[in-house]
């Protein structure tokens, strides 16, 4: 894997260059807003005040809000079309040479994802989203084993109706973060879902009743005989004896590592040879600032560790060793 080091001298001989290229673009963009903000601000001081001298205040109020609207709605126009053309460029340009810079195997499709069917196939989460966005799509093998993944954001509806019948409609997130999906170094069929432990965690002894009774999945709980592993973890399957096959205790310590390192939530499907991945981040990931610089080691290091997860996650799992081999 790339050290800091080495991602401090492609920063600098490398990436700074093109950054700099693109900052020009974006203050062209903060210089645009800020003209469109102070032409409004004008024309509503200019209303208000010329309603005010002909002393009818209904004129005033109508012009000052219609004004305030035909400026927002520019407002959105154009700080949507230019941005998503300079995030475009961003991401091609900086992200994608980062990319590379991991490994030049890897290939990256900022405007692609991994789709919906693959990700309820890994049963991982079992509610239908109503609303789903995927994107900065990375695909490619890392030493033996082909992995890919990409930004999800899952969401579902509800609809309320207040005391005068309006209806209002609320959207929740059912995950947000970074989700993979890698070939796993044993054959198997079935499933096998490790879950983040937060009944027992929140409700203690209790918990583990409501885990036992498992209302909303198939399969059974799986008890392990690693206790670090069961205070974070609790695990699901249709068989005992291939959930053990896949978790062995090398494996389960390497995960009770990986989560307490990460220090993010983490889910884990085994299904049909293959392994999935979802690490819960509550933000986008690959998006260049638009009212701040880009001129920044910390943010490019921020967006290395990220795609870096990919690697981490084969040599955590230890995925390149094939057993089958």
């Amino acid at each position: 894997m790339r050290t800091l080091e080495e991602l401090r001298n492609f920063y600098d001989a490398s990436l700074l260059p093109q950054i700099r290229e693109l900052e020009e673009q974006r203050k062209k963009i903060t210089f645009k807003l800020l003209i469109l903000v102070c032409t409004l601000m004008f024309f509503m001081m200019f209303a208000l005040l010329g309603s005010l001298l002909f002393r009818n205040p209904v004129i005033a109020i109508f012009s000052f809000f219609a004004l305030l609207v035909i400026g927002l709605i520019l407002f959105f126009i154009l700080i949507n079309s230019e941005t998503k053309a300079f995030t475009s460029e961003f991401k091609r340009r900086i992200v994608g040479e980062i990319v590379k810079f991991i490994d030049g195997n890897l290939s990256y499709k900022p405007e692609s994802g991994i789709g919906q069917p693959a990700y309820m196939s890994s049963q991982i989460f079992l509610t239908s989203p109503d609303r789903y966005k995927c994107e900065d799509y990375v695909s490619g093998k890392i030493g033996e084993t082909f992995i890919e993944f990409s930004e999800i954001h899952s969401e579902y509806k509800t609809e309320t109706t207040d005391s005068k019948g309006h209806r209002q409609t609320h959207w929740h997130t059912i995950f947000r973060g970074l989700f993979f999906i890698a070939e796993f170094n044993k054959n198997f069929s079935g499933t096998t879902v490790v879950l983040p432990d937060l009944a027992e965690k929140t409700f203690g002894f209790l918990g583990k009743i409501f885990q036992s009774w498992n209302l909303t999945r198939s399969g059974k709980l799986i008890k392990l005989e690693d206790p670090e592993f069961e205070k974070l973890f609790v695990v699901y399957g249709d068989d005992q004896i291939t959930a053990r096959y896949i978790l062995t205790p090398g494996l389960m310590q390497r995960l009770v590592e990986f989560r307490t390192n990460l220090n993010n939530t983490i889910y884990l499907s085994f299904k049909d040879s293959k392994v999935y991945v979802a690490i819960s981040v509550a933000k986008d990931l690959f998006e260049p600032r638009i009212f701040r610089s880009n001129e920044n080691f910390d943010l490019i290091r921020e967006y290395f560790g990220n795609l870096q997860l990919a690697g981490r996650i084969i040599e955590e799992l230890n995925l390149n060793t094939r057993i089958w081999k």
